[in-house]
């Protein structure tokens, strides 16, 4: 990809054909050991692992100090409960109720989160993912009996825009997308109507990432105006899930 616009180029381009923008090696082969972490996180990975470390951590205050009300008042419950407390939306997206719970989203976000990020860049990343968790959590509140946490909403999300790239790039590599999204969306189906299991947040965040990544695409020389758009709208999305987390801190301390 493009380092610049993150078009797909050829490997034998030095310039690229959609933006000029001068193209050196590959991240991969310059990529320094000690970039992050001692090159345990890659670039490309950069998101992903970041959402996998506040998860992990927010679950490990859960454990350490359960009487917190972390879940309490950051779980997404049903609109006749949800009082303007709109952040839960956000917040239930971080949020997990078990071990194999955050085991087994922690894995599903790793593969699909790295997947998707090296597809379309970590910005349109950021805007699928809030997207996905914020509608799948309106659709659990609205058609949904009761409380909900979990990544699942934005995995599903991530799921759902990997479809879009299969449908909208014509490449081989959308082609071959396709097919390996397909085995994960029967996957998706099956354990959606697992007891216990979210289905509604499962359907609103996979509706969402699609419909997102679907008007977002991968970028193209002659829609480049979308990329600064795409900036500033990831920018609100990280600026509304700190907000969330600072009004769940609020609710938690008083207790209302």
């Amino acid at each position: 990809m493009c380092p610049n616009c993150r078009a797909f180029v050829t490997t034998s381009d030095k310039v690229c054909p959609y933006c000029d923008a001068q193209i050196g090696p590959r991240a991969v082969d310059q990529r320094a050991p000690g970039e992050i972490l001692g090159g345990l996180i890659p670039h490309a990975r950069f998101t992903t692992m970041m959402i996998l470390l506040i998860n992990t951590a927010l679950y490990a205050a859960e454990m350490v100090s359960p009487q917190a009300g972390i879940k309490e008042w950051g779980a997404s419950v049903p609109a006749p409960m949800m009082d303007g407390q709109w952040w839960r939306l956000i917040t239930a997206g971080f949020l997990h109720g078990g071990i194999m719970h955050i085991l087994m989203n922690s894995w599903a976000l790793f593969v699909a989160g790295s997947e998707v990020e090296e597809l379309y860049g970590s910005t349109r990343f950021i805007v699928f993912y809030f997207t996905a968790t914020v509608l799948g959590f309106w659709a659990s509140s609205h058609f949904g009996s009761h409380f909900s946490v979990g990544s699942s909403a934005g995995i599903f999300g991530l799921l759902g825009a990997m479809l879009a790239f299969g449908l909208t790039d014509k490449s081989s590599v959308g082609s071959l997308e396709k097919a390996t999204s397909s085995q994960w969306h029967i996957y998706s189906v099956v354990i959606s109507f697992f007891p216990g299991v979210d289905m509604f947040a499962h359907a609103g965040g996979f509706v969402g990432g699609f419909a997102a990544a679907w008007l977002a695409r991968t970028p193209r020389a002659r829609l480049l105006w979308k990329e600064s758009l795409l900036k500033v709208l990831a920018g609100v999305c990280l600026a509304a899930t700190l907000l969330a987390f600072g009004m769940l801190y609020l609710a938690i301390s008083r207790g209302t």
